[in-house]
């Protein structure tokens, strides 16, 4: 028998993350707005703690509209709005958040905009027109203006606010752009309109950004450090992969610490030289486990036994490609190479081999076995 229901227009994708008791409100307010507009609400959740999905699902049972994706193992907010925006038969989709900082009013005319100009692209904009931050502090305003400096440097548009996560696409663009998509961090905005093969048809429609009701907001340090990967994926990523980048500024820092521990030993302490080295580097190769943990591989976080497990696998990865490291200096010095040049080669070997090791080994593992978002 023929579904005499009128065909989806618009499809909400709204990634979730600990937002249990923001559901109710916002279906409420979605409700109240796409009167006339036959559209479906699909809601990603990466197995969020407090139970978010076992919020939506109930509803999900009372009302097809409501669609849920509940992800086990991934995280990330662009590659959760890449799997909702690839499971509609939606024309246009639009993707906003959950925690009500967005303003559902302005939905319908993005839609009803996008549609009847023939664009690609409309943004909700906070930093253009009537739109603004609100009461956010001031700090976070920089921020946001920062990013959207930054996003020209990738961006095949001049958005006022590329950092939004509020905004709707034609299906045609998101099948144009999809495949060249990164996937990075939390700003798909971006990462959509920086995989563009051509200039974007897009407007922007300003709105005032809301405090949230409930729950704690995720802009953190990672997600601006994710941002920057994002930019350097888009910039160099056909060459270098932007987790090394970061793994190689980690690697930076453990070198600063030991030589700073070195010095604090040897000359304020008085230890020997040789007990100082060893110290300093334990102490230099623990420290860069756990910035790694937390910023390189925060995806694939180790935590409780798996934690300890990869400290010991990582003093031993770092073990042998330090030793790579002396190896391959010394034969390049012996090549004839200068000094300072056969040290640049020792340790972007030793780079790289702690690189990889690690990554095929110690937050493998984490991946398959203790992965949280």
């Amino acid at each position: 028998m023929p579904d005499t229901n009128p065909p989806v227009e618009l499809a909400v994708v709204v990634p979730v993350f600990n937002e249990r008791d923001n559901i109710a409100p916002f279906l409420e307010r979605l409700d109240a707005v796409l009167v006339g507009i036959p559209h479906e609400i699909i809601f990603v959740d990466d197995d969020s703690p407090d139970g978010t999905s076992n919020v939506i699902r109930p509803i999900a049972l009372r009302d097809p509209r409501i669609r849920l994706l509940t992800r086990i193992g991934r995280r990330g907010l662009s590659s959760a709005c890449i799997e909702g925006m690839m499971a509609t038969a939606a024309p246009c989709i639009a993707v906003m958040d959950a925690d009500l900082q967005h303003d559902e009013r302005i939905l319908p005319e993005m839609f009803h905009r996008l549609r009847r100009d023939s664009l690609d692209l409309v943004v909700g904009t906070r930093n253009a027109g009537t739109g603004s931050m609100g009461e956010f502090a001031e700090n976070r305003v920089r921020l946001s203006h920062v990013g959207r400096r930054l996003s020209r440097l990738v961006a095949h548009c001049d958005l006022t606010d590329p950092m939004s996560g509020f905004f709707v696409v034609s299906r045609q663009f998101l099948d144009d752009t999809i495949r060249s998509a990164s996937g990075v961090g939390f700003k798909i905005l971006l990462d959509l309109v920086a995989a563009s093969p051509r200039p974007v048809r897009f407007t922007e429609i300003p709105y005032r950004f809301r405090t949230r009701l409930h729950g704690e907001s995720k802009l953190d340090l990672v997600v601006s450090l994710e941002y920057l990967e994002l930019l350097l994926d888009k910039i160099i990523g056909e060459w270098i992969p932007p987790r090394f980048v970061v793994f190689a500024l980690v690697g930076s820092v453990g070198a600063a610490v030991a030589m700073a521990l070195l010095w604090l030993l040897v000359r304020v302490l008085g230890l020997e030289l040789l007990v100082a080295q060893v110290l300093a580097t334990w102490i230099a190769m623990t420290a860069n486990f756990v910035l790694n943990n937390e910023l390189t591989y925060r995806d694939r976080k180790l935590r409780g036994r798996f934690f300890w497990g990869g400290l010991a696998a990582f003093y031993l990865a770092c073990s042998v490609g330090g030793a790579a490291n002396l190896r391959v200096a010394e034969l390049s010095r012996r090549a004839g190479i200068e000094w300072y040049l056969a040290g640049v080669v020792g340790l972007a070997v030793g780079a790289v081999w702690n690189y990889f090791i690690t990554s095929l080994w110690i937050w493998k593992r984490a991946r398959r076995k203790n992965s949280t978002r």
